[in-house]
C-alpha cells in the first residue's frame, strides 16, 4: 500500500487569507489528481500574526469551506493551519480536511511564549490520531516539535506531521529535530515551513522535508516549491524494524 503525497512551501502575504486562498488554490490546481495528501504551512492563511483581531472572524469559517472544495476537487486530504475563533477565544488550529468533506481538527498544544503565542492563542489539551487511505496520521504544529513525548508514538501511527512557520536563525533545529522525531517513532515524519520574510523582520527559509521511519531524509527544499513523495506502508511494516524495538 502507498500514498501519494505533496508538501507545498511558500510564501504567505502577511493577513490576507483571501490572497493566500487564490495564491493556494492555484498551487493546488496543479497538482490535479495526482496526490491523496496535500500538507500547507502553519497559519497558511495569514502568517504567525500575533493579531488576530486584524483578521476576520469569518475567516476560519471560510477557509474551512475552501478547504472542503479544494480536497473535493482533487480527492486528497488537504492539511494545514489557520487562526480560528471559536465563541471569543483564538486558536492556532490544524485542520485536517478529507475528500467526502470530512474534517478532523488539532489546536497547537505547545504555543511559543517567546512570541507571545501563550497570550493571544489558547493550547489545545489533546492530540488527534487520524486514519485516512489505510495511513494513520499524527499531526502536530511547529513548536511542538520541541517536545518529544508529546509526538510520543503509543498510538501506532504510521506518519508524523508538522505544518510550521520557524524562522532561518533556528533552522538548523528544525532539521534535526525532525530526523529525531522519524528515527524515535520509527515513522515517517512530514515536516512543511514556509518561505519569505514577514513585518515582524523574519526570515523563513523554508526546509520543508520528508524522512523515513529509519531517519533517511527523502525530499528537501530551500525555495517555494511542491516536493512529492510516496509513504509505503511495506517500508514500515518490514523495513524498519518497527517490530522488534520497543518505543516505551
Amino acid at each position: 500500500m502507498t500514498m501519494e503525497v505533496a508538501l507545498i512551501q511558500s510564501s504567505l502575504f502577511w493577513e490576507d487569507p483571501e490572497a493566500n486562498r487564490k495564491h493556494f488554490s492555484k498551487k493546488i490546481e496543479a497538482l490535479g489528481k495526482a496526490s491523496d495528501l496535500i500538507v500547507l504551512p502553519e497559519m497558511f492563511t495569514t502568517g504567525f500574526t500575533m493579531n488576530p483581531q486584524n483578521i476576520s472572524g469569518e475567516e476560519g469559517s471560510l477557509t474551512l469551506e475552501w478547504m472542503k472544495q479544494q480536497a473535493f476537487r482533487t480527492d486528497a486530504a488537504l492539511v494545514g493551519s489557520v487562526v480560528f475563533l471559536e465563541g471569543k477565544q483564538y486558536y492556532n488550529r490544524l485542520i485536517f480536511m478529507k475528500p467526502d468533506g470530512q474534517f478532523d481538527t488539532y489546536d497547537k498544544r505547545h504555543t511559543f511564549t517567546l512570541a507571545g503565542e501563550d497570550k493571544v492563542y489558547q493550547k489545545g489539551t489533546h492530540r488527534n490520531v487520524i486514519h485516512f487511505r489505510g495511513f494513520t496520521f499524527c499531526p502536530l504544529i511547529c513548536y511542538d516539535l520541541r517536545f518529544p513525548v508529546w509526538s510520543r508514538n503509543t498510538d501506532n501511527y504510521d506518519v508524523l506531521i508538522y505544518v510550521a512557520n520557524w524562522p532561518s536563525p533556528r533552522v538548523s533545529a528544525w532539521d534535526t529535530l525532525l530526523r529525531a522525531r522519524a528515527i524515535e517513532n520509527m515513522a515517517y515524519v512530514l515536516g512543511v515551513n514556509r518561505v519569505g520574510t514577514d513585518p515582524n523582520d523574519l526570515d523563513y527559509s523554508g526546509h520543508s522535508a520528508a524522512y523515513d521511519s529509519m531517519g533517511e531524509r527523502i525530499t528537501y527544499s530551500e525555495e517555494e516549491a511542491v516536493l512529492r513523495l510516496t509513504l509505503s506502508k511495506n517500508h514500515l511494516e518490514h523495513g524498519s524494524w518497527k517490530t522488534g524495538i520497543p518505543l516505551l
